[in-house]
């Protein structure tokens, strides 16, 4: 059994980098405590959503480096990282994890600008006069 379990969950830009250890349930994002990183209490219970839904909120340490993209993104990322490190340290969690979609990859991302456009999709205002 390894001492520490690394794992990356990824979300649009974003990318969480997860060390998992046996402990006493202290989240550290970005060397932040992780009520001080998302303030909102929903933004924190979407990224412990794995521990949550598998019970086991106070028995790991968990210490996350996470960066680029948004607040959304990074939640994603963070929830991403959590659910693949529990299946790692216990596979039974799986289908748990699994019928809630906490470990499949989001791959949906921002489409890009057109040429010739004034966004993705939307068209510069026309004027037939």
């Amino acid at each position: 059994m390894k001492e520490v379990i690394d794992t990356v969950g990824r979300r649009k830009t974003s990318v969480a980098r997860v060390f998992m250890t046996p402990g006493k349930g202290r989240v550290i994002i970005n060397k932040l405590p992780i009520e001080e990183y998302f303030k909102d209490e929903v933004k924190r219970s979407k990224a412990l959503r794995p521990l949550a839904l598998t019970e086991r909120t106070e028995e790991f340490d968990i210490k996350v480096n996470v960066q680029g993209g948004g607040v959304s993104g990074q939640i994603g990322a963070v929830s991403l990282g959590i659910a693949r490190a529990l299946t790692e340290f216990d596979e039974t969690v799986r289908p748990v994890l699994k019928t809630e979609k906490l470990l499949t990859r989001d791959p949906r991302m921002v489409e890009r600008k057109k040429f010739g456009r004034k966004k993705a999709r939307k068209r510069f205002q026309f004027s037939k006069r």
